[in-house]
């Protein structure tokens, strides 16, 4: 018996998988395809060969909504030695998996366990999102699976946008969009210059349902690189833009034009239900003092960034809805669109007039030309004021009134008007507006680089700073400016640190405090030896191997004057080259001057629209290199 036992144990775990695994590895053809792509694709375990989508719409009679049904098939392939990856589909409120799988070549089920759970992201407070996944393994090169998912849409609105690329690359990837008669859709076409796009229009001559059908051959996989664009400006898509639908005899209206992406947005305004009497104190309070009507605006903005934690919250139809001021002043918490509500409430108690206000950030390329979902993703207040528009966000922690952060410059804005909505744009500054200014005097003392210092910070330069020092505990403050004025070098010491009222983001900040440098100056016989450059200010800022612009978070403009005392009895016997490059996102200029017994050591780096281009990264690693020659070369004086 026992001996039977053990022979049934050996066929299950032993016979049994192998039969399983019939027909599933791959080929030498397979193999030899795999390796071609891996030196294609040298930074990629994994590609698609093949990727279909299958797009259809239907209306639900019981809610009278347009639902979409998006089944995506893909062939994926390792094209390493082994790979693990993940695949996973996103859903919420809105939507639903209906299915979720993965098969051998053979249409066998894989045994890989499927997950559902919330997704989690450090950004959101909460969010409904949740996400369906399973951890794939490719044992061999060559190995493939068929992956297949179906997802359902409960309502056409939340159906926003189609993308060719994938986090791996795609062989061939297709869109096939039926639209039936009773249904007006638009497809918006983006970023499909240079990317031989094949489309094809058909009608069914049955259902009379127009066939869209968009191919790609040899997609390329995501850019992973940071300070990227957001990817509507990297990468062909399409909006999906339903216009309206007929329901029986029923014309039914969704986004046919941006005046109906406002009359959405303001039936979601319709519900709610602030309650002013909550805060109608507070602002008694923090206006109770002003001088003016300008202090008084200043106090309640100010009030809201300093005591209103931003936590983002998305879940259903809260990711568009304001919450209610009342309920953000009590919990002391909201998000862009709860923010931007409790200053425009606080304000209207006020007695001005102060508006919500839709905006897409620079992470978004869409304008309100296009109705969408898509083309906000971020509230803000406006305020009229003495005939000016005066564009607020609670977010912005340290903007001054009037300043404005880059990524929301230049962008369009949809502010409420009643029944109408009017479109402005944010203004845009130079980057002389966020100016920083670092100032030396130095000596030699003792063999050290010994002096006084200064920085200014101004515009975004600023507000950043002011943020990060107003987020630490108060006993730590002190130790973070050292840490920050020596760049954490222990040849810097700082000491003696004044700086003007961290929490003031009306006046420029500024910080004198004195330094001492060692291991920068050196004698040999009569000659002494000088590194004068000890910040290095973009010293290893080298891009390599970028393929996106390289965005900033504002546009930066930072100027160095660092000035020596050249000691008695010395001259100057040789001087560093200077250096300057001007191109048209970015100029710098680094030179050294004697003027009588002084050596100025002057630096410029300005980033005029706070980004360097792809097309500029070639020039500016090689200026890079040019530069860190430049830091390494020394000053030498000479005894007379």
């Amino acid at each position: 018996m026992k001996i039977r036992i053990i022979s049934v144990f050996f066929f299950i775990f032993f016979c049994t998988p192998a039969f399983a695994q019939k027909n599933i590895d791959p080929t030498p053809i397979d193999v030899q395809n795999a390796r071609k792509l891996r030196e294609k694709y040298p930074k990629d375990d994994v590609a698609i060969m093949e990727s279909r989508e299958v797009i259809s719409f239907d209306l639900n009679k019981s809610d009278g909504k347009v639902t979409v049904s998006n089944i995506t098939n893909e062939e994926l392939v390792n094209i390493n030695h082994r790979a693990d990856i993940r695949k996973y589909e996103f859903y919420d409120n809105e939507s639903e998996i209906e299915s979720f799988s993965l098969k051998y070549r053979n249409d066998r089920t894989t045994p890989f366990a499927i997950k559902d759970e919330m997704y989690k992201d450090k950004d959101l407070f909460y969010m409904d999102a949740r996400v369906k996944y399973m951890t794939i393994d490719f044992p061999v090169q060559g190995y493939s699976y068929n992956y297949q998912v179906k997802k359902k849409y409960n309502d056409v609105k939340y159906f926003t946008s189609l993308y060719f690329n994938d986090e791996f690359p795609v062989l061939k990837k297709e869109f096939l969009i039926t639209v039936p008669e009773w249904l007006t859709v638009e497809l918006k076409e983006f970023n499909f210059e240079g990317c031989n796009i094949k489309k094809t229009k058909s009608v069914d001559p049955a259902t009379k349902a127009t066939v869209y059908k968009y191919t790609m051959e040899n997609v390329p996989a995501h850019f992973d690189e940071e300070n990227a664009p957001g990817r509507s400006y990297l990468y062909p898509h399409i909006l999906v833009i339903a216009k309206s639908f007929k329901n029986k005899d029923n014309q039914v209206t969704l986004f046919n034009s941006t005046a109906d992406l406002y009359k959405w947005y303001k039936s979601l305004i319709g519900m709610m239900q602030d309650d002013p009497s909550v805060f109608k104190d507070k602002v008694a309070e923090l206006t109770a003092t002003a001088k003016t009507d300008e202090e008084k605006i200043k106090n309640i903005y100010y009030w809201v960034q300093d005591n209103i934690r931003y936590i983002a919250f998305e879940d259903g139809i809260a990711g568009f809805k304001p919450d209610e001021s009342n309920n953000v002043f009590s919990k002391r918490y909201g998000d862009c669109k709860g923010m931007g509500n409790l200053i425009k409430q606080m304000l209207t108690v006020a007695g001005f007039d102060a508006r919500l206000t839709w905006i897409g950030t620079k992470h978004i390329a869409y304008d309100y030309t296009t109705p969408s979902l898509a083309v906000d993703n971020h509230m803000i207040c406006t305020l009229f004021y003495k005939g000016k528009k005066y564009f607020l966000d609670g977010t912005e922690k340290f903007n001054s009134f009037g300043e404005y952060a880059e990524r929301i410059q230049n962008k369009e804005v949809m502010i409420e008007n009643g029944d109408q909505f009017l479109i402005e744009k944010v203004p845009s500054v130079s980057s002389e507006f966020n100016k920083e200014i670092f100032k030396a005097n130095l000596k030699i003392v003792d063999g050290k680089l010994q002096g006084t210092c200064s920085k200014s910070f101004a515009g975004e330069s600023r507000s950043q700073l002011l943020h990060i020092m107003n987020s630490l505990k108060s006993d730590k403050k002190d130790e973070a400016l050292e840490r920050y004025l020596s760049k954490s070098d222990k040849n810097i010491k700082v000491q003696n640190i004044k700086s003007s009222d961290l929490k003031n983001r009306d006046q420029k900040l500024t910080m004198d405090y004195e330094v001492a440098v060692e291991n920068r100056v050196s004698d040999f016989d009569n000659d002494m030896y000088i590194d004068l450059e000890y910040m290095n200010e973009y010293k290893n800022f080298e891009l390599k191997d970028r393929k996106t612009d390289y965005e900033f978070d504002y546009k930066t403009n930072y100027e160095s004057n660092v000035s020596l005392a050249i000691p008695a009895g010395y001259k100057v016997t040789k001087m560093p080259e200077n250096l300057a490059i001007n191109e048209n996102n970015f100029a710098v200029d680094v030179k050294f001057i004697q003027t009588g017994n002084e050596i100025s050591y002057k630096k410029s780096f300005v980033f005029k629209n706070g980004v360097i281009k792809a097309n500029e990264v070639e020039k500016w690693n090689a200026f890079v290199k040019n530069l860190q020659e430049t830091y390494n070369q020394q000053i030498i004086l000479s005894k007379q």
